[in-house]
């Protein structure tokens, strides 16, 4: 492979990340030229050639002040535009996005897929397919960068953040932390390949699956006797968790919060931060207990729990016979 200035475009957010840095370059280097050179061309117009050259007095230009305030101000305002334009498009996965969890660890990452395959320092993906990172950290903040892709996204302990990316080449990608994580910083690496959807159909069909995540979750909620206080009728002495992801909860404290998954962790974590309104802050705190990859686990869990149906509602006949509508 022959040098490169800059990376390969290998994904959609790529060339509008590019496009833009460029825009940017060429205003930085068409104004460089233009002062230095207008320092250079004064400095030599307007020398002063005797002891007796006095300048002539300016008096301003209110034209010319307002020419070099609109203009850069108007500059700025498209520069500011167009950042804000790609920082969103890169900040919204789309609804169809495949779902990865991953976990960074010094020095490596752990990567698991909704199927059940899990990954260390490797993703496997599909061309054309968009697909949305759910990132934790065990110990310190790490950096996920993907230079191909034009994206990193760093990965703080203690919450969720979040990264998309949609892939445009088949090829393999490499995979860095970006962000100092201690002595083995720089051994923190990896590859990202992307397939061809039949080969990566055939892929995951040929790894050992084992139980998804959310299966995984199951057990794990099972293993910590969860279910005898988050009852799925309601009746336990902790909320029911069917159908609680992406509500809106409502708190002791008067306040509302929706239910995603930085919610579901600190609940998990620290229940006493947020205590459901009419409930007790009884359940007792999984700090510690509980790895950040069975936290992930639970998250999956609980989020596949389907609201309870709801009992059909009856009414009578006109000779009083209880029927179904």
């Amino acid at each position: 492979m022959g040098f490169r200035l800059f990376p390969e475009q290998a994904s959609t957010l790529a060339p509008q990340v590019d496009h833009l840095l460029f825009f940017l370059l060429a205003a930085a280097a068409f104004f460089t030229v233009a002062i230095f050179g207008a320092i250079f061309y004064f400095a030599i117009r307007y020398r002063r050639r005797s002891d007796r050259e006095l300048p002539k007095a300016i008096h301003g230009s209110v034209p010319l002040e307002i020419l070099w305030s609109v203009i850069p101000f108007g500059l700025t305002m498209v520069m500011f535009t167009w950042g804000a334009s790609v920082y969103f498009t890169g900040r919204s996965a789309p609804a169809d996005a495949i779902q990865i969890d991953v976990v960074a660890k010094q020095w490596m990452w752990k990567l698991q897929h909704m199927e059940g395959p899990r990954e260390i320092n490797e993703l496997h993906i599909p061309l054309g397919r968009p697909i949305k990172l759910t990132m934790t950290s065990e110990d310190v903040i790490h950096s996920f960068f993907v230079p191909a892709f034009r994206t990193k996204q760093d990965v703080v302990p203690g919450s969720y953040s979040t990264t998309w990316f949609q892939p445009t080449k088949t090829g393999k990608y490499h995979l860095f932390c970006a962000e100092y994580c201690g002595d083995r910083h720089s051994g923190m690496t990896g590859w990202i390949y992307v397939m061809q959807p039949e080969d990566y159909a055939a892929w995951l069909s040929g790894e050992t699956p084992g139980a998804t995540l959310a299966e995984n979750g199951r057990k794990l909620f099972q293993d910590l006797a969860c279910a005898n206080c988050h009852k799925p009728d309601g009746s336990g002495r902790c909320p029911a968790l069917a159908g609680l992801f992406g509500s809106t909860v409502s708190l002791a404290d008067g306040t509302a919060v929706t239910a995603d998954e930085a919610y579901i962790r600190e609940s998990i974590l620290r229940p006493a931060a947020k205590v459901v309104a009419g409930y007790q802050p009884l359940m007792p705190t999984f700090q510690g207990q509980v790895t950040e990859e069975g936290v992930l686990q639970l998250v999956e869990y609980i989020k596949s729990l389907s609201p309870e149906p709801k009992a059909p509602s009856q009414s009578r006949d006109r000779q009083g016979a209880v029927r179904n509508p």
